[in-house]
């Protein structure tokens, strides 16, 4: 089984595991005592601080140890906007960001009436650094910016974002889960949030960096661990673990990039040569050097990833129809860019070029066989068409649905001639203006209509 899903977690690092076995018989007791064995836990814990700051680039002092890479997310930045609720209780993100953020960003506006600001991203999911400075006001409290998207890899101007922070003295947080393990944040940060199982680490250890001289007001019971910030006995063995597979994998980082950027590479120019009416998205140059996302039109994406998974791989989508909610995912959203039919790879440290040869030999056949199986059409729409339009009821259907249908009739009204389709489904707001993009044809807009959406093409060729 080829694993290709690392941006989700990435298996337990051989150096973890070593560090985790031998880190039990010593990690166990309270590092807060004063006995032997607390002296022999605190040695363990201080030790793991201080190569964690030093793989951060912060004092050890500033850092400390939390559950999970969302506890560290949500401490963070409940913490600062706490710490500066006198200056106010306005916060900046990017519409991009991962969960985590969005969801505390939300519990923050509900809780205190403060007002969030999203900054939108361009069509390869990237913020401007003067969009993301325009949206600061004298009562900003924070702001936040993920160092790479999650789900397509795009880094973010993290630098340049914070050097336009500091210099309105308003903190950044940095949310650095899928960057961490390739190297420092650079810039002028304030706060800086990672998760150990996203590197190599066991799950269960995250970290928060607190730059001195940033206002941080812990939030919930008062608790004398990790500076206050992260209640509860910490798991010592767990941690050391996550340390020494972060240094271990910085440690090959340098030639693990440059090896698994040339299998990327290779995706992205494969996958739209052998698989037709594909749309590969993110930044082709600069992005995480492990992840490449692509979305395939007439596809049904959680029917691709079983078939993908009955062929031995693993991976992950951002479609609405692999979701629970029938929602497409708001960086997909965000970006403007097709979401069905969408396949996310994210390779593991030592990924064999054979496995990505055989996923490419393996993928035309499988996105071929789900949209036969969906009914989707052989090839472009075709140039007879006589009526001047047309409408096709979507109502009630899923993605890909709505956009086979409309491939389907297309062909049917002549240049100039409009294609109306009626849809519910939350995905055609994205995936039918892409299908236009993709194929150049005009999409005129969209309009209500009775229990749904009247989206309208215009046929220009």
């Amino acid at each position: 089984m080829a694993y290709f899903d690392v941006a989700s977690s990435a298996p337990l690092h051989p150096v973890a595991r070593q560090a985790l076995q031998a880190s039990l018989d010593e990690g166990w007791a309270d590092p807060a005592r004063l006995y032997r064995e607390g002296r022999r836990a605190v040695l363990l814990l201080d030790a793991a601080r201080e190569a964690a700051a030093e793989a951060v680039g912060c004092r050890p002092d500033e850092l400390v140890f939390t559950p999970s890479g969302t506890y560290a997310v949500h401490s963070g930045m409940s913490g600062a906007l706490a710490g500066r609720r006198r200056i106010g209780r306005h916060a900046v993100v990017s519409a991009v960001e991962h969960s985590s953020v969005l969801h505390a960003a939300a519990a923050h506006e509900a809780a205190t009436g403060g007002v969030v600001t999203e900054v939108p991203v361009d069509r390869l999911g990237a913020v401007s650094p003067d969009a993301y400075a325009g949206a600061l006001r004298e009562d900003t409290a924070l702001a936040c910016l993920q160092s790479a998207n999650h789900e397509v890899g795009t880094e973010q101007p993290a630098a340049a974002v914070a050097e336009a922070c500091r210099s309105r003295g308003v903190p950044l947080l940095v949310d650095a889960a899928q960057s961490l393990g390739w190297g420092p944040v650079e810039g002028a940060w304030s706060l800086l949030t990672g998760s150990a199982h996203k590197w190599g680490g066991p799950p269960g250890v995250g970290l928060l960096a607190v730059r001195k001289g940033v206002r941080f007001a812990p939030q919930g019971p008062a608790d004398e661990r990790e500076s206050g910030r992260a209640p509860g006995f910490q798991n010592i063995p767990a941690i050391v673990a996550a340390v020494a597979s972060l240094r271990a994998v910085r440690a090959e980082a340098a030639d693990e990039a440059v090896r698994l950027r040339a299998l990327v590479d290779r995706i992205r120019a494969r996958v739209p040569e052998l698989v037709p009416d594909v749309e590969v998205v993110g930044d082709p140059d600069r992005r995480l050097p492990h992840l490449v996302t692509f979305s395939c039109l007439y596809v049904d994406g959680e029917a691709l990833l079983h078939e993908l998974d009955r062929a031995e791989f693993s991976v992950s989508s951002g479609s609405s129809c692999t979701s629970s909610t029938l929602t497409p995912s708001h960086v997909l959203r965000a970006m403007g860019v097709l979401s069905e039919g969408n396949v996310r790879i994210s390779l593991p440290l030592g990924t064999p070029e054979a496995d990505v040869d055989r996923f490419l030999a393996v993928l035309p056949s499988v996105v071929s066989g789900v949209r036969e199986r969906l009914g989707a059409p052989d090839a472009a729409a075709g140039s007879a068409g006589s009526a001047p339009s047309l409408v096709v009821n979507a109502l009630g259907k899923r993605c890909p649905v709505p956009v086979i249908e409309l491939a389907k009739v297309f062909g049917d009204v002549p240049v100039g001639g409009t294609v109306t389709v009626l849809s519910d489904d939350e995905a055609a707001r994205l995936d039918i203006p892409a299908w236009c993009e993709m194929r150049g044809q005009e999409y005129v807009g969209e309009r209500p209509a009775d229990h749904g959406v009247a989206y309208v093409v215009r046929r220009l060729s």
